[in-house]
């Protein structure tokens, strides 16, 4: 079996090989050849919450930068041939909610504009927070008034929201914590997290807020995906024995199907792990990515579905035996996946790692995309793929003095 090299040089390519590991049903290596080149960063120093997206043809990138001593500007950038665009400022305020766990975005949507959400903090202070959302009809040069999904004005968490164009509207999903607020006035109400579902059209003109699950896991990011069959959500639920294990529900007839789980991992624990999982199509395949920690062993899991999540195969586990977990997930138009997630290399130590898969559960040697370290300011690196079929990861590089936006090019070699 041929072992990967794990060495990084950044400013010229480094190439990483990597044959099979194990196979499910299907024999025979998927092989995994990597360049790694690292870019100049369109972020400065005192930046972080890095998020990646793609139309196919344009790769966007947005995070949050300290601007003056107790504001945050949300700055986003382009790729261009010869690099990223200088930074753009979507908003600013001295009011923003900064976590490292749950952050901004922006998205392509439908007629060419593009949607960009942050959180802002409320009166309350502590966790009483609320999703912004602008929209751009001109690339970003200028943006709508901040637009609130929901309607509630609960001094509660509102967040860890994703998002997916729907054709004429832009779908934003989000976790709603207005039950802690009702709780307190009515002893008969759980203090549950809740999952709830908006759309908005290009005119500003929103549709019905929609109650996707009563009862999910407090902090772990959703996700979302556009199947042929119409869009899809991932998130961890949470049931009354206190399981927190990954669901999926699907946009059927306009109505949001009951929530189903992924697989059945078991993990029972008390508190959220704040480890949402990932999801993506390729080809005619559904792929979704996810860290457990069931039965006291770290694990992240990649499943697969034929039938555009109405159900899925047996998981194939991909990690290196101690990961960290913060799982993305890219389709390739082969119909195989992408899996990235944050090894543990001990101590502080680790790295972000890569592994190819198909539907049969067949996955190629591990990669190392870029060192870093597990604290939370690293936060969840990015991946998505460009319209040359390479790759753009983006993580949090964090030292004693400060921390910056990190972003590298990486070449698959077919």
């Amino acid at each position: 079996m041929l072992r990967s090299s794990s060495k990084v040089r950044w400013g010229s390519s480094v190439v990483f090989v990597g044959s099979v590991l194990f196979s499910g049903c299907q024999e025979g290596p998927i092989q995994l050849t990597v360049g790694v080149q690292e870019l100049v960063s369109p972020a400065s120093e005192n930046s972080g919450e890095p998020f990646l997206s793609t139309s196919g043809d344009q790769v966007l990138m947005s995070w949050l930068e300290a601007h003056g001593e107790n504001s945050h500007q949300l700055k986003f950038s382009t790729l261009e041939a010869d690099g990223w665009s200088q930074g753009k400022v979507i908003a600013e305020g001295a009011d923003f909610f900064v976590n490292w766990a749950d952050f901004p975005s922006i998205r392509h949507g439908p007629n060419g504009t593009l949607w960009a959400h942050w959180l802002q903090s409320g009166t309350q202070g502590g966790y009483d927070y609320g999703v912004r959302i602008v929209q751009s009809s001109d690339g970003g040069g200028n943006w709508s008034k901040p637009w609130t999904p929901h309607d509630d004005q609960t001094p509660t968490e509102h967040g860890f929201v994703s998002s997916v164009s729907l054709g004429k509207t832009m779908g934003f999903i989000w976790l709603d914590g207005r039950q802690f607020a009702a709780a307190e006035q009515d002893e008969s109400v759980e203090r549950e997290m809740t999952l709830r579902f908006r759309e908005i059209g290009v005119d500003g003109t929103p549709g019905p807020e929609t109650l996707m699950d009563g009862r999910v896991c407090d902090c772990c990011q959703t996700d979302a995906a556009m199947t042929p069959a119409g869009p899809v959500v991932v998130y961890r639920d949470r049931t009354e024995a206190e399981i927190r294990d990954i669901y999926i529900t699907r946009l059927v007839e306009g109505n949001w199907t009951d929530g189903e789980v992924v697989y059945e991992d078991g993990w029972n624990i008390g508190g959220c792990p704040v480890n949402g999982p990932s999801v993506a199509m390729a080809e005619n395949e559904l792929y979704v990515g996810w860290f457990t920690g069931a039965e006291e062993q770290p694990r992240v899991k990649v499943a697969s579905s034929s039938d555009m999540g109405e159900s899925f195969g047996a998981p194939t586990v991909i990690d290196d035996g101690n990961p960290a977990g913060r799982v993305a997930v890219v389709g390739l138009s082969n119909g195989e996946a992408l899996v990235s997630w944050l090894e543990r290399t001990g101590a502080e130590g680790a790295e972000v790692r890569m592994r190819r898969i198909n539907s049969e559960g067949v996955i190629s040697e591990s990669v190392t995309l870029t060192v870093t370290t597990s604290g939370r300011a690293t936060g969840f690196p990015q991946l998505v793929q460009g319209p040359d079929e390479s790759l753009m990861v983006a993580w949090t590089d964090v030292t004693e003095e400060t921390q910056q936006v990190r972003v590298a090019r990486v070449e698959i070699d077919e």
